[in-house]
């Protein structure tokens, strides 16, 4: 297990920062195998006990496992051979950092083995043997330099003294150079005479300080030569020079300088290196022999070698030269000319998007050669990203997440690392790491719209797309496959619309009516598939448009019933006199339920018209007596839908006299004692009561109306805040659904209990068609025309905005609702609209026209609104909506549903009453 390894474990298991301590042992080098180093357990305070759970290990650099541990007693066991000379040759204290792990929790505990020499090498000399030439003329004192002995060990192990063989001349001198290495020298004590001794043979040991020393020799022969009297002298004995580490090859480090008084040969100098000058000094340095000029030759690295000590010699050329020795100080200054090196020991990678701030990303090491400021070491990164570097152990950084992440603004991060030393100028590198970002499901679906509102034709093919729902989720892979489901807030909208799962398609499963209900409102949900998944709701409203699906249908006179309703009209009646009216109603909408009534067959056409607009049937001219006592008039209804779809109503119609004459006649030919001239009481009778009965009634009625009038007008005005009301079956009455604005305008309004405030419901406007958009129509599905509106925000006009009625459709003075009288026959008044829901608006007919047939009079409810003045009041009834008292006749009977029906009924009284019958053929008719 590496370093690097330890510290991925540390950032596998999330951890940022961890506790160090550190601890020092020492022991000689050689040791055994297996042999005690010290008691890490006691020394870290462990628990010795939870040592096999934790599973503490020790871990050292290199490629070699020189330590391990018992976990039995917690002892640090040394396991491979240490050679402290193989392991820091010269460097003293040599020592091995090693660091323990242990889990549960993890902490980092780093340590140091101080290896201690043991006097295991001999000192070593170059050669087994030395020769040296010595003139007999050398003066007492003078020094010869000795080859050196070398020994790896160090301290008193190493090379510590040297010793001569005894003879009369010599003796030795040992020196300590500035690294602490000891050298010798021979000292000339007595002078040589050539003539007594021509060669001596001496014995160098060197010795070292172990116990017991170990020691070396080196033979040396010595060659006395006949004198050179004078020997070079250098002008200094040590010189000191400095240089960069950069130094190019050439430069001038030091310039030696020595004389000779000697002439000739004797006095010319050679300058040359030591005998005992390392070889990697010689590849470094370059001596110039004539001018003693040191100059570099190699490569200069402050980080191998900060001082260079060299030893230099000149020499006569005499025959026996005189040699002078010096040294050179050459010390190496640091240049920074090491750039830092990152290296990442371990990437977590992808970081999920909800990763808490602080989780750890990378942990990364940095290294610099150089020294000093040049080799201090800065790590930043760039600024602007969620991203920062925190350092917890020298040399060593830890990646962290700062903020929170979003894979939706950036899936991926390549952050670039710098790391610059302190030199100047500062080096610097950089490392990339590239961090990616994992999804994670915090984005909901969001809809394209947040409602949509789609418009179908009624009668449409089953099974026909209507809409596509459609929404977006910015997460990735589950996270963003989205589901559309129909939520069953309304259980009919289940059996009615079905929606696609994988694509939000909208399907009409059913055939919708128009008639049957006009609106539906559903909510689609849109749910993404992540393992917590995320969901928003759609509204969606379907408005089904009409069709011209449907026929006039004849109230009055009813078309299917076997009896004959027979209209009377005495003659003598003036034109324009209201006979009677047919009643009709169209279930469609819009231009749809718009009906007009032409003549289409009498028997004589001159003598009655009908209004085109509310299909009153009056007399064309007076009436005379010669005129055909029956008539029978056929009237076509139709509608303006496209395309028009028409009825026809038979009328018959009398002209006789009224039954006051009959009755005239029955008392006048019936004999004194017959039943029948009593007939003229209980008819008066009858007409008494049925008259109290009906005031009774129309009394009650007018409480129970003035009674729901209040209720409803309290509930609007506690409801009037609200912008979108929907129109419930008591409260509002459909009014205009599409038909008394222009086509390109589609909207509702809706009436309420107290006609003086409405609701209008305003919709987007349309193309030109009066069904809406064919925008965004499915291409699949022509039948199930759709128009999507966004949002329900549709400004509503203020009343300021909303155009003041059309003064071409409201009824004027004389054509207002009123007596038959005032009706001249011309269609002056409002179109005839049925904006009114079909049940509800037959319903009233149906119950009005019996009421009125019940008490043979008019509706009561207020002068002129046909029983629905305390209902709608005066403005709904002259302004907003076509009478539609005109088109109610009271069947068997000459009145009609205005407030001046009784006028009407005694005008034409008075006009016939002095006619009689004459005849009994009449009478009999």
């Amino acid at each position: 297990v590496t370093t690097g390894q330890v510290l991925s474990l540390l950032l596998l298991f999330g951890v940022s920062d961890w506790v160090s301590a550190a601890i020092r042992y020492a022991i000689p080098e050689e040791a055994r195998r297996g042999s005690a180093v010290g008691n890490v357990v006691a020394d870290l305070a462990l628990d010795l006990g939870r040592l096999p759970g934790r599973r503490l290990r020790v871990v050292s650099g290199g490629s070699k496992k020189y330590f391990g541990v018992d976990l039995t007693n917690g002892a640090l066991l040394v396991s491979e051979r240490i050679d402290r000379e193989e392991l820091c040759g010269a460097l003293s204290p040599c020592s091995l950092s090693f660091e323990i792990v242990v889990e549960n929790p993890l902490e980092l505990y780093s340590g140091t083995v101080e290896i201690q020499d043991i006097n295991d090498n001999d000192p070593v000399f170059p050669s087994s043997q030395a020769r040296l030439e010595i003139s007999e003329s050398v003066a007492a004192g003078a020094r010869f330099p000795l080859e050196s002995a070398q020994d790896p060990d160090v301290g008193v192990n190493s090379l510590q003294t040297y010793q001569l063989s005894a003879n009369p001349h010599f003796v030795l001198d040992v020196q300590t150079r500035v690294d602490g290495s000891k050298y010798a020298e021979l000292v000339l004590e007595k002078e040589l005479d050539r003539e007594e001794q021509r060669e001596l043979h001496l014995v160098l040991t060197a010795l070292d300080g172990g116990s017991p020393p170990r020691s070396a020799h080196v033979q040396i022969h010595i060659d006395v030569v006949d004198a050179n009297d004078n020997a070079p002298v250098f002008n200094q004995s040590t010189y000191k020079a400095s240089v960069r580490e950069n130094t190019p090859s050439g430069t001038l480090v030091a310039r030696i300088s020595a004389y000779d008084l000697d002439d000739g040969l004797n006095g010319d100098i050679v300058y040359s290196f030591s005998s005992h000058t390392p070889a990697k000094v010689r590849e470094l340095f370059a001596l110039d022999s004539a001018t003693g000029e040191l100059r570099v030759k190699g490569q200069l690295d402050y980080e191998e070698t900060k001082l260079y000590e060299i030893y230099l010699q000149a020499k006569d050329k005499g025959v026996v030269p005189g040699v002078a020795h010096c040294k050179v100080l050459v010390e190496v200054v640091d240049v920074n000319d090491n750039t830092p090196e990152v290296t990442v020991t371990s990437v977590y990678s992808p970081v999920p998007e909800d990763a808490a701030p602080g989780t750890v990303v990378a942990l990364l090491s940095v290294t610099d050669l150089d020294s000093h400021d040049n080799g201090l070491v800065n790590c930043f990164i760039s600024t602007g990203i969620p991203f920062m570097l925190s350092s917890s152990l020298k040399n060593y950084y830890t990646l962290k997440t700062k903020a929170a992440l979003d894979r939706e603004k950036a899936s991926e991060y390549n952050i670039t690392i710098t790391a610059k030393d302190s030199g100047s100028p500062p080096l610097s590198a950089v490392k990339q790491i590239l961090v990616q970002v994992s999804d994670v499901n915090d984005n909901a679906p969001k809809p394209s719209q947040d409602s949509y509102d789609v418009y179908v034709l009624e009668n449409n093919v089953p099974g026909i797309p209507i809409l596509n729902v459609s929404a977006t989720d910015p997460d990735l892979g589950r996270n963003a496959h989205l589901s559309y489901t129909l939520l069953q807030g309304d259980p009919t909208v289940g059996h009615i619309f079905s929606i696609n799962r994988d694509n939000g398609t909208l399907y009409l499963l059913t055939t919708l009516d128009h008639e049957d209900q006009v609106e539906f409102s559903m909510m689609v949900q849109v749910q993404d598939g992540g393992s917590r998944s995320l969901a928003t709701n759609v509204s969606v409203s379907v408005f089904v448009t009409d069709l011209n699906d449907n026929a006039p249908t004849v109230l009055y006179p009813h078309p299917n019933t076997t009896t004959t309703y027979t209209d009377v009209v005495a003659p003598g009646t003036p034109a324009g006199h209201m006979v009677t009216k047919v009643v009709a109603v169209d279930a469609d909408a819009g231009y749809n339920a718009w009906i007009s009534y032409t003549l289409l067959k009498a028997t004589d056409p001159s003598l009655f018209s009908v209004g085109l607009h509310n299909g009153e049937i009056v007399t064309a001219r007076q009436l005379q007596e010669d005129d055909a006592p029956q008539h029978t008039l056929v009237i076509l209804l139709k509608d303006h839908g496209e395309p028009v779809l028409s009825a026809s109503a038979t009328v018959s119609i009398s002209v006789a006299e009224m039954v006051k004459e009959v009755l005239n006649d029955i008392t006048d030919v019936a004999p004194a004692n017959d039943p029948r001239r009593h007939v003229t009481f209980y008819l008066i009778l009858a007409v008494i009561l049925v008259s109290a009965a009906f005031f009774i009634t129309m009394l009650s009625v007018g409480i129970f109306k003035c009674y729901k009038w209040r209720q409803s007008k309290e509930l609007f005005n506690s409801s009037r805040s609200t912008l979108y009301r929907t129109p419930g079956p008591f409260h509002h009455i459909d009014a205009v659904r599409g038909g008394l604005t222009p086509p390109n305008f589609y909207h509702q309004v809706y009436l309420t209990t107290d006609s003086r405030q409405s609701d209008l419901l305003c919709k987007k406007p349309f193309t030109s068609s009066p069904l809406g958009s064919r925008q965004s129509t499915m291409r699949n599905g022509e039948p199930g025309l759709y128009h999507q509106i966004v949002g329900t925000t549709s400004r509503l006009p203020t009343p300021a905005e909303q155009a003041q009625p059309n003064t071409d459709w409201r009824f004027s003075q004389t054509q207002r609702p009123g007596t038959s009288g005032s009706q001249n026959g011309e269609e002056g008044g409002a179109w005839p609209n049925n904006q009114f829901d079909t049940e509800m608006l037959q319903a009233m007919i149906l119950a009005s026209a019996n009421e009125a047939a019940d008490g043979n009079s008019t509706l009561g409810g207020g002068t002129g609104t046909m029983g629905l003045s305390a209902r709608y009041g005066p403005q709904f009834t002259l302004q907003h909506v076509p009478d539609y008292r005109q088109n109610v006749y009271i069947p068997g009977s000459t009145a009609t549903l205005t407030n001046a029906a009784g006028k009407r009924d005694a005008k034409s009284a008075a006009a016939s009453g002095g006619n009689k019958k004459k005849s009994g053929k009449k009478e009999k008719k």
